[in-house]
């Protein structure tokens, strides 16, 4: 398994597709002045330690997300929400030819992604306050004192993950498999994604 790049050159080099488009992508993101870094294993670029954008870079095609994309006015009309009914604020521009990446039009919607953060203009996540702990948890922590404890030791964040986790799983084999392997997670104090972030 390959280590994680720690640094934009290690991302684009180890990159097995798309390397030219990155480093055009790169090259044109660099002249705005954002700052570069290494965040969820991929490239993304701040402005006053904000998240304006990100690149990646997939079998089919190159792509640049912009952290509040659904705020932009999108002109050309090339910004695609990646998970539908999911993603509220992130938009992605997605390019499978080096010709498809305009700088011109490119630096238009990253200095309008600049501008509105600059402005405090940004979707803030909405924040899930309630939840409820699945049945099979609650059943668990009777029989598990040791595993009730930990789960409870956890921030509201991360049981909310872990509950969500179970309740989402439509078979009851699911959700049993799904609990044996949060298990360990829980007891050693890690949150179901923290290996994400």
């Amino acid at each position: 398994m390959k280590a994680k790049p720690t640094t934009v050159d290690d991302f684009i080099g180890n990159a097995k597709l798309w390397q030219k488009e990155l480093v055009l992508l790169r090259n044109i993101i660099d002249k705005t002045g954002l700052k570069e870094c290494i965040k969820w294993g991929g490239p993304v670029y701040t402005y006053q330690n904000k998240n304006i954008l990100g690149m990646a870079a997939f079998n089919n095609y190159v792509g640049i997300w912009f952290f509040n994309g659904a705020l932009l006015e999108d002109p050309l009309k090339v910004l695609a929400n990646a998970q539908e009914g999911k993603t509220v604020a992130m938009r992605q521009w997605r390019f499978t030819s080096s010709k498809e990446i305009d700088e011109k039009s490119l630096l238009l919607y990253i200095n309008e992604a600049i501008e509105n953060q600059r402005n405090g203009i940004e979707i803030k996540p909405e924040r899930k306050k309630e939840f409820t702990v699945p049945k099979l948890l609650t059943h668990c922590f009777k029989e598990d004192k040791a595993f009730a404890t930990a789960f409870k030791s956890l921030s509201g964040f991360k049981q909310r993950e872990y509950s969500e986790y179970i309740e989402s799983a439509k078979r009851e084999e699911t959700k049993l498999q799904r609990l044996e392997k949060i298990k360990p997670m829980v007891l050693s104090g890690v949150g179901l994604n923290d290996k994400y972030r």
